[in-house]
């Protein structure tokens, strides 16, 4: 037995979570700035626990601060089914990135007590750490520390700008769990998320199902130079890491400008630099970059670019050049029976959906390492997010949420 095909929702109690989390962490009117492992954060994840208990679901948290609320099954024994995103947010953030994948997932379960019905395959809620990276990076570091992509030791050293340590940090706020921090058997990962693009909100549809993830590289890089003083100092002895990390940015942009026609996009995002104070050059500039494009060959072609454009960088400005990390995510990587689950459920429900690519990096594309996941996208306005103006109504989610309900249920029953 499973529930009505009638069941909906309580639109109102998700959108009173979402108003809540939006008091937590607040930035630039109308935004957010949570950034992972703070207090805020802290708070935010409390805030998350707690209502993950008040829905009778158990906790767990592993050795990355992982979050997992989880709603026993009639076979508890089954691999569980997976729905969540992540509770942190950028230093300039919106409400609903990340946010509302998880929100979703406890509406989910909170829907099922409603209707007394029990899964046949348990279903857990799940709060990802560190989705943004805007404080440690990389990003998704914790989702891919879960399906092995990277060593809780390497993560757990990660420094912040501010000098804290990653593991330090759990630690500090009570979030360094005592389960290990490895996936295990999962039957399906599910994610809601906005789309983060202006698609869906220019085409009127009410959801995006992902079919997959623009190919995108992204890289560390970290120029070496020497300190010395601006003015007896001649240019040919010169060694200033801080212009090698902005000629590399530059190439970068130029890189993204030359692809751009379809649709390829190369981004500088961070350059820091040591000690970066007047009168001196800096010894040590750390960049980030990354590339995506529609095409698999041409991503590879505009990483190699960015290669090399690091090595060039570092040769006119007398530096050496370290590629301190590399990232790859995206392609056809979502499993194609969910995808067929979720669309059905849409014809089913009557709702107005199309097909779509992301072109944002999510936990999600870890999962899919793993084991079968998907992705649906609610429509945001304009398309503006990692802004504290990003924007959606409450309508925008009444078709995600019940398609999510259904098709995560269906899974969960087979």
């Amino acid at each position: 037995m499973t529930i009505s095909a009638e069941t909906r929702v309580d639109l109102t109690r998700f959108w009173t979570t979402i108003e809540r989390s939006a008091q937590i962490g607040i930035g630039r009117p109308g935004g957010l700035s949570r950034l992972t492992l703070g207090d805020a954060d802290r708070d935010m994840r409390d805030q998350f626990v707690a209502w993950c208990r008040e829905a009778g679901l158990s906790v767990t948290v592993d050795t990355m601060g992982n979050i997992f609320g989880r709603r026993a099954g009639r076979d508890d024994s089954l691999p569980p089914i997976l729905i969540g995103s992540h509770l942190d947010t950028q230093i300039n953030g919106g409400r609903f990135d990340g946010i509302v994948g998880v929100l979703a997932g406890l509406e989910v379960v909170r829907t099922l007590n409603d209707a007394g019905h029990t899964t046949r395959r348990p279903i857990v809620v799940v709060d990802w750490t560190n989705e943004e990276g805007a404080r440690f990076s990389p990003p998704m570091v914790a989702s891919g520390c879960f399906v092995g992509r990277y060593a809780p030791d390497w993560c757990h050293d990660l420094v912040a700008d501010d000098g804290a340590r990653f593991g330090d940090e759990l630690e500090r706020i009570g979030y360094k769990g005592d389960v290990a921090c490895e996936a295990g058997a999962i039957d399906a990962y599910f994610e809601l998320h906005i789309e983060q693009g202006p698609i869906l909100d220019a085409e009127g549809k009410q959801v995006g199902l992902v079919t997959g993830g623009y190919p995108s590289y992204g890289m560390r890089v970290r120029f070496d130079g020497e300190t010395a003083h601006t003015g007896p100092t001649p240019m040919d002895l010169r060694r200033n890491a801080l212009v090698a990390g902005a000629r590399f940015l530059t190439a970068v942009d130029d890189i993204g400008w030359e692809c751009a026609a379809l649709d390829g996009k190369a981004t500088g995002s961070r350059l820091a630099a040591w000690p970066n104070k007047p009168g001196i050059l800096s010894e040590r500039a750390e960049c980030v970059a990354d590339v995506r494009h529609p095409d698999p060959v041409a991503a590879r072609v505009m990483a190699e670019r960015v290669r090399r454009a690091a090595q060039e960088a570092a040769a006119r400005a007398g530096c050496t050049v370290t590629m301190e990390d590399e990232w790859f995510w995206g392609g056809d990587i979502f499993d194609a029976g969910l995808i067929a689950l979720i669309r059905d459920e849409a014809v089913r429900q009557g709702y107005d959906w199309r097909d779509i690519r992301s072109q944002a990096g999510h936990d999600a594309y870890h999962l899919a390492m793993h084991c079968p996941s998907a992705m649906i996208f609610t429509p945001c306005k304009g398309g503006i997010t990692h802004n504290n103006r990003e924007s959606c109504d409450i309508e925008d989610f009444r078709a995600d949420l019940n398609m999510l309900l259904h098709a995560a249920v269906r899974r969960a029953d087979r």
